[in-house]
């Protein structure tokens, strides 16, 4: 039973690394490792951060939509 949830604990690790959701994870660990008194973004702030921050790269490609 402990393979299956190995397997499972590693798939979901995968996906959350493809998809992106692990992001906002490394960035609150980043952020109280180097000051454990710093505000951090809200989930919601963070992700508007760093859409808007793709979209304003031009090396991204244009999005019209």
């Amino acid at each position: 039973m402990s393979t299956v949830r190995h397997v499972l604990a590693r798939a979901r690790f995968y996906v959350r690394e493809f998809s992106g959701e692990a992001a906002y994870d490394r960035y609150v660990a980043h952020a109280r490792s180097h000051d454990p008194d710093a505000e951090v973004l809200t989930r919601r702030a963070f992700e508007r951060a760093r859409t808007d921050a793709r979209e304003a790269d031009p090396r991204e490609g244009f999005r019209c939509c």
